[in-house]
């Protein structure tokens, strides 16, 4: 799905589903991180989601971070609101590919397992190996463009 013929400067299929993650991202209104989502089927966009608050309360960038564990957890994770608007909009996941600007939390990852996500990208890694054993039980492919190794 990622490949573009050597030599071209066309963004491949995952560069250009990650840097439009990356532009979802910078509505973030978390400012101790900010991430972004997308889920794709067939190459079409399905939803959307990014780290912010409850709808309806107050930004950590405006009212301050609820710290818990060393964590801000006024936030929704950028892939729950992505599984959420998908599921609010009547969007079937199943099958698809997520995108992410940073791999998902272990929460994050249970949920897009039960949610059917086949694919996860991700562009940076983010805190917690546990997901790497899991995927691979479960036959979801995780591709990491950080570079990393």
């Amino acid at each position: 799905m990622g490949d573009t013929p050597e030599g071209s400067s066309r963004a491949s299929w995952d560069e250009y589903f990650m840097n439009i993650a990356r532009v979802i991202a910078t509505r973030a209104t978390c400012a101790r991180k900010h991430v972004g989502a997308v889920i794709v089927r067939d190459r079409t966009i399905l939803s959307t989601g990014y780290n912010g608050s409850i709808r309806g309360t107050p930004h950590c960038d405006d009212a301050g971070h609820m710290m818990e564990d060393g964590h801000c957890v006024r936030t929704i994770h950028a892939e729950i609101n992505a599984v959420i608007q998908a599921a609010k909009n009547g969007t079937s996941i199943d099958g698809g590919a997520i995108y992410v600007t940073a791999s998902p939390c272990w929460n994050c990852f249970k949920a897009i397992a039960n949610a059917g996500i086949r694919r996860v990208v991700f562009g940076e890694f983010y805190r917690d190996d546990r997901i790497f054993q899991v995927a691979e039980t479960l036959g979801i492919e995780l591709v990491d463009l950080s570079g990393r190794g």
